[in-house]
């Protein structure tokens, strides 16, 4: 029988228990929905290998989370704020050191039974363990993720994972940050074995008493020949620390400094040996804490762990069963977040064969994710059963909340709300994925203007993490914290806003997008403005965004925008409309700013489409500085996000900036509009947009929270 953990283990980080020869760690956290590493953690980790190895009867050791879906989610990142200098972060990484080689030179095997998210400091924990056993639940992955908080695995992950997987795999994780799923962890050796969930604790306390015994030692499939001739001396080796290096700086226009020091972590090691390499993770790790641009992803972390939580769950209705009006990008996009995240899902479209052509397109997406090994076939499909074509409107009497993605009409999407109204139940919530039109406009005729809502999701819905959910002054709480509660079970970061024209992210990207144009008109090269916004941070250029999303529907959004815009100062751009009348439309008709070649969702950029001059006054004469292209797009989008926090559409700077990053992919490394004014300071914002505004006119004036902030010397936050 298993016997008690001794009292000198903390019960608030792990218990530990003994059956015949074999010790489990039960790392559970109290209090805490995730298992995080923090100094505690360690403490207790180091306590209860001291107990293991003390003990005559324990002969093989299994660390298992005691968390439903989750193994250790990474780095308390509560503690890395609460530093004041590198050399107290080195300390706590050599703690981290000490105690993964302690783990790895034990006389008795060590097994890691991950079930659930095994991130930074969790999976490097693993790393150092004999034999590591996944289970295949859909929430099991593997991730180095640091990179995308300005960081570098800290754990001894830039040393350990080379070793294990081989140095393109681990450039390809720490690169990255991107999550490894199961069975590819299993196919380049990142773990030894797979097991279904019920079985996990079994079959790792199996294997470790199969390692005691000696009768299993773990099996992993020799690297490819390419792979071994690269990595087999110093100079081919040089190839892939270069190419490693190139590929990261093409990536992120050397915006991010964490990415080099990864290179040159593992380089240290490889060529040194291993503790020179765990010396200079440890010293670059602590160095870049404090840089500008790890605080401002590290901020945005924490703003989107907020925006993860309901602040008004106590008044959320049971979000059961979905109704989805339009079945094409959109709709389609919104019913397979919901039906992956459990939700039954009503398909409706213009009739049931486009419904259920757009439930065929649900599972072409879920089919890419099966051959990605993201999910089983078996998931898939459970998933794909939870999406029902629908013909009429009467069966969505059983919803709980109705989302229509009808095309941009204000009419016709006053028609469809009617229509929902007449069918649905009276606690229903009803919403409109709308990107421009006001929600007060919409529901103008409702007849229970108090239970609609806007949820304004962003294309691909499957990626983009944010929800943008807009308010009006009739929208009551239960409608709000159901919609809210439904995001969030989507999986989606939620903001709220309030409602005008474009709400939050449509206006300042409508805005920014126009200013765009408008220096197309003064005769900027399309190609250089897009490069020059590259180089600035954001994933693509405007003009590269306007194929995307479709010239017609950012012509679109401007008709809207223009006939709402309280300010009546600004120079609105139609070159828009003038592209759409002509038959460019971007990637949907394969030829916009640029030509593209392929078939469907393989679609790629083939080269700039000159033609485009023909339609504008400036037809590309001129070239611009990157830097006055730079100045005058991003002030455009952060003085109107300040805009929009001054008169009351943003509820916080913090919505601002989750908003912009992970609604338009605003530069992450600077936080968002507002971290970069506090980053910048006002005053030096402020200055620049009264030179703006002296050159181009007063669309650039200062908005008035700015001012103050210059005048007082403050920031936005705290």
């Amino acid at each position: 029988m298993p016997t008690s953990a001794p009292p000198a283990l903390d019960p608030a980080q792990l218990h530990l228990e003994v059956d015949d020869g074999v010790a489990t760690i039960w790392i559970d956290q109290a209090d805490q929905r995730v298992n995080t590493i923090s100094e505690e953690t360690l403490d207790a980790l180091e306590a209860a290998i001291d107990v293991v190895e003390g003990r005559a009867d324990v002969r093989a050791v299994v660390f298992i989370s005691g968390k439903d879906d989750s193994f250790i989610a990474g780095a308390d990142l509560d503690m890395l704020r609460g530093f004041d200098t590198p050399a107290d972060v080195e300390a706590v990484i050599r703690r981290a050191h000490a105690l993964i080689d302690r783990v790895q030179h034990s006389t008795k095997p060590t097994v890691a039974a991950i079930n659930g998210a095994a991130m930074g400091g969790g999976l490097e924990m693993t790393l150092g363990c004999t034999y590591r056993i996944a289970s295949t639940h859909d929430k099991t992955k593997m991730a180095l993720p640091e990179v995308q908080l300005g960081l570098l695995p800290g754990g001894g992950g830039t040393q350990y994972l080379p070793r294990l997987v081989g140095l393109q795999q681990a450039f390809q994780m720490m690169l990255t940050g991107k999550n490894v799923y199961p069975r590819k962890a299993k196919r380049i050796g990142l773990v030894d074995a797979l097991i279904h969930p019920p079985g996990l604790h079994r079959a790792a306390v199996t294997a470790a008493r199969q390692l005691a015994d000696g009768t299993l030692s773990p099996e992993r499939q020799p690297r490819s020949l390419t792979e071994r001739l690269l990595e087999s001396n110093p100079y081919s080796r040089k190839i892939v620390y270069d190419k490693a290096l190139e590929r990261a700086e093409q990536e992120g226009k050397g915006n991010y400094p964490a990415p080099a020091r990864i290179v040159a972590c593992v380089k240290t090691g490889m060529e040194e040996g291993l503790e020179a390499g765990l010396q200079r993770e440890a010293e670059l790790f602590s160095e870049l804490v404090f840089t500008p641009e790890s605080k401002a992803l590290v901020s945005l972390f924490f703003a989107k762990q907020q925006g993860d939580k309901n602040p008004h769950a106590a008044d959320a209705l049971p979000v059961r069963t979905l109704g989805m009006l339009g079945a094409g990008l959109m709709g389609a996009g919104i019913a397979q977040i919901s039906a992956a995240n459990g939700i039954d899902v009503q398909l409706k479209d213009q009739d049931f064969t486009q419904a259920a052509t757009g439930r065929e397109q649900i599972w072409k997406s879920l089919s890419k994710e099966v051959s990605k090994g993201i999910r089983s076939t078996f998931e898939r499909d459970v998933v794909l059963e939870r999406v029902r074509p629908i013909g009429d409107y009467e069966a969505l009497a059983s919803a709980d909340v109705v989302i229509e993605a009808v095309p941009e009409n204000l009419e016709l999407k006053r028609a469809v709300l009617s229509d929902v109204e007449a069918v649905v139940r009276p606690d229903c919530v009803i919403a409109s994925n709308t990107s421009a039109l006001p929600i007060a406009e919409i529901a103008e005729e409702a007849q229970h203007p108090e239970r609609f809502i806007g949820m304004h999701y962003f294309s691909p819905v499957p990626k983009m993490p944010l929800l943008e959910i807009i308010t009006t002054e009739h929208t009551n709480q239960a409608t709000l914290a159901t919609a809210y509660a439904a995001g969030l079970k989507q999986g989606k970061t939620v903001i709220v806003v309030n409602d005008g024209p474009g709400f939050y992210t449509t206006r300042i990207l409508a805005l920014y997008m126009n200013e765009a144009l408008l220096l197309l008109e003064e005769g900027a090269s399309f190609t250089e403005v897009d490069d020059a916004m590259e180089q600035f941070g954001f994933p693509m250029g405007p003009f590269e965004l306007f194929d995307l999303v479709g010239i017609d529907v950012g012509a679109k959004i401007t008709e809207v925008m223009e006939e709402r815009m309280l300010d009546d100062h600004f120079s609105i751009s139609h070159t828009a409309k003038r592209l759409a009348d002509r038959g460019l439309a971007g990637q949907k008709t394969k030829k916009g700013f640029y030509t593209y070649a392929g078939e469907g969702t393989k679609l790629e950029k083939d080269e700039p489409n000159k033609d485009i001059y023909q339609h504008v006054p400036g037809r590309g004469s001129t070239s611009l500085a990157p830097s006055m292209v730079q100045e005058r797009l991003a002030l455009m989008m952060v003085n109107q996000a300040v805009r929009c926090l001054d008169e009351g559409i943003l509820q916080s700077a913090t919505d601002g900036d989750l908003g912009a990053v992970f609604g338009l992919g605003y530069p992450p490394f600077q936080g968002g509009p507002f971290r970069y004014v506090d980053q910048t300071g006002a005053a030096s914002i402020v200055g620049r947009l009264k030179q703006l505004t002296r050159q181009y006119g007063p669309r650039f004036t200062p908005a008035d929270s700015l001012r103050t902030h210059a005048e007082n010397d403050t920031t936005y936050h705290g």
